[in-house]
């Protein structure tokens, strides 16, 4: 009998330079803390882990910062592991970040945002091709029985058709 070993969840973590990007609150450091919580953790701390991290990734549901596109490859590797209790609102905080465009319709009314040193017009585009990059995820999670996480996975596609 030969076994195979599973990855463990959020293994690159290391690889991003947290402490040295930004999120709504400043520096980034905890945000790999926050993943693991959701990873790791019962529904309600998951849940609570998942709420920080939305206010600091996708404030007001909108408005995404430095960190948010090196953020999304994890919340797709976290939306794939079952054992995960708040997949379907993870999925919901990615439609989120593919609808943000307060940074770009701003810019639109104010040019000089493109020249500020904290270009949020790039971090939102970035954030939104992070999202697109890994819609296929989306196939299998429309075969789940969880009818929330279907419904959150069919709004997610729906957003990313456009």
């Amino acid at each position: 009998m030969t076994t195979t070993k599973r990855t463990p969840p959020l293994k690159d973590l290391g690889h991003v330079p947290w402490p040295e990007i930004r999120d709504s609150t400043g520096s980034a450091a905890d945000i790999p803390a926050l993943l693991t919580a959701v990873a790791r953790g019962d529904a309600d701390t998951a849940e609570s882990a998942l709420g920080q991290l939305r206010r600091r990734i996708c404030q007001y549901g909108f408005v995404v910062d430095q960190a948010t596109a090196a953020t999304v490859p994890f919340l797709w590797e976290l939306v794939r592991i079952p054992q995960v209790t708040c997949r379907a609102g993870i999925l919901r905080l990615l439609k989120s970040i593919a609808d943000a465009r307060q940074w770009e319709d701003t810019a639109v009314a104010y040019p000089k945002l493109l020249r500020h040193p904290d270009n949020h017009v790039a971090w939102e585009r970035e954030a939104r091709r992070a999202v697109h990059a890994q819609r296929g995820v989306l196939r299998d999670l429309l075969d789940e029985r969880d009818t929330d996480i279907v419904r959150a996975s069919t709004e997610l596609a729906d957003t990313l058709s456009d």
